[in-house]
């Protein structure tokens, strides 16, 4: 059974998930605040959700970034959202038309 099916994700959600996992300094904390899912989920989710090549690729750019994890980045880094990225709030976000 697959990540979406487990967690009955709508394409708007899917969408959202896979946008912060590519995001620099959305951290696997941030994504399982906001939608429940660890970080070995959010793994196996990519892997469902992408080419085979496209998944080595985001594997190998996450694949011991400090940023990805709150407890390896430094203490200057207090938010988890990028600049670009409007107000969000729990799974909704708000102002940002798609």
């Amino acid at each position: 059974m697959s990540v979406v099916d487990d967690f009955q994700f709508d394409e708007r959600q899917v969408d959202r998930i896979i946008a912060m996992a590519w995001e620099d300094r959305t951290t696997f904390e941030a994504i399982e605040y906001q939608f429940g899912l660890t970080e070995k989920q959010v793994i196996k989710f990519m892997k469902e959700q992408m080419h085979p090549h496209n998944w080595r690729k985001w594997r190998a750019r996450v694949q011991g970034r400090k940023t990805k994890h709150e407890k390896l980045r430094g203490d200057e880094v207090k938010r988890f959202k990028s600049n670009s990225q409007r107000l969000i709030t729990g799974n909704r976000i708000s102002k940002k038309k798609y």
